[in-house]
């Protein structure tokens, strides 16, 4: 089945081009099948960068998903025109009174922050609580991995001396669980933050488990709740350009900015990136749809807890 998202949102067109089909609401309403209701809180500063990345991984299930975009009512994106925000996003406190069978939360550009200190910090709280008991399973990315692991379970973040950047290969811990379905024995994620969980901290918490780590990045994936929850620090959702369009940016502002690793060819930014992760991004994504959403979710919406 095609996803199903809002009319005229411009992720329609540029998804188009690479051949994937989407459905917007006007033709969905013509199907009789109650597709599955995902929401994604988009913290990104490029907001249509973003959808787009989601609405491409989203788009390979076979299942209809219906997708739409939260808004915090606490702050207000300075990079995405607000005719845009007004036309596809909602507030939490309109969509908090729905469920969903799935939930996304992205990364922000606050993770040098205190979590206090993060200006929207109570909003977001409120929102993880609701999270719990309003949405099947939930996908952390980043920073969102780290707000939900430390709200939830007290998980503290510790800043790096310099920034993780780059694609790294990841070990699967537990072969054996529905989310690596299909994964080889190793596979790659980019990732690019100012900070990290640990391993020792996270060991502590039995009701936390790591199934995915490596030995340049440390810990990338970890699950609680059987799946109901998902903290990914990196990035599976990357276009191929998206470090390379970060690093060229930051690089025209300072001059101690380091390339990312393991992404280009040869190591040389005068080439084009080499994309290792993009067919376990796929997966990883249609298992989670399949396995912890479609599969777990009640029948009647209105069920979930």
């Amino acid at each position: 089945m095609p996803l199903r998202i809002p009319d005229r949102l411009p992720a329609i067109e540029l998804l188009k081009q690479e051949n994937i089909f989407v459905m917007d609401d006007t033709r969905a309403h013509t199907q009789d099948i109650r597709p599955l209701r995902i929401v994604i809180l988009n913290l990104m500063p490029l907001k249509i960068t973003t959808e787009t990345d989601l609405v491409r991984l989203l788009s390979n299930t076979p299942l209809q998903l219906e997708v739409c975009f939260m808004k915090l009512k606490s702050h207000t994106p300075k990079n995405t025109p607000i005719e845009h925000m007004m036309m596809f996003y909602k507030d939490f406190d309109i969509l908090r009174k729905q469920k969903f069978d799935g939930m996304i939360i992205t990364g922000a550009p606050v993770e040098q922050l205190g979590f206090g200190d993060v200006r929207y910090w109570q909003e977001i709280t409120e929102i993880l609580d609701w999270a719990r008991t309003n949405v099947t399973s939930t996908l952390y990315i980043c920073w969102a991995a780290q707000a939900g692991l430390y709200h939830y379970y007290g998980i503290p973040k510790y800043p790096l001396e310099k920034k993780m950047f780059g694609v790294f290969k990841q070990t699967l811990l537990d072969k054996r669980l529905p989310i690596f379905r299909g994964f080889d024995d190793e596979f790659y994620m980019p990732h690019s933050r100012h900070s990290e969980v640990r391993r020792s901290d996270i060991e502590r918490d039995p009701r936390l488990q790591i199934i995915a780590e490596s030995p340049e990045c440390g810990v990338s994936i970890v699950m609680a709740r059987e799946g109901r929850e998902f903290f990914i620090t990196g990035h599976l959702e990357y276009a191929p350009e998206t470090l390379d369009n970060e690093y060229r940016r930051d690089k025209d502002i300072r001059d101690d900015v380091e390339m990312p690793l393991n992404y280009y060819r040869d190591d040389n930014p005068d080439n084009p990136p080499v994309v290792k992760w993009r067919a376990h991004a796929n997966l990883f994504y249609n298992n989670w749809i399949n396995y912890y959403v479609y599969q777990a979710t009640p029948y009647n919406i209105n069920d979930i807890r």
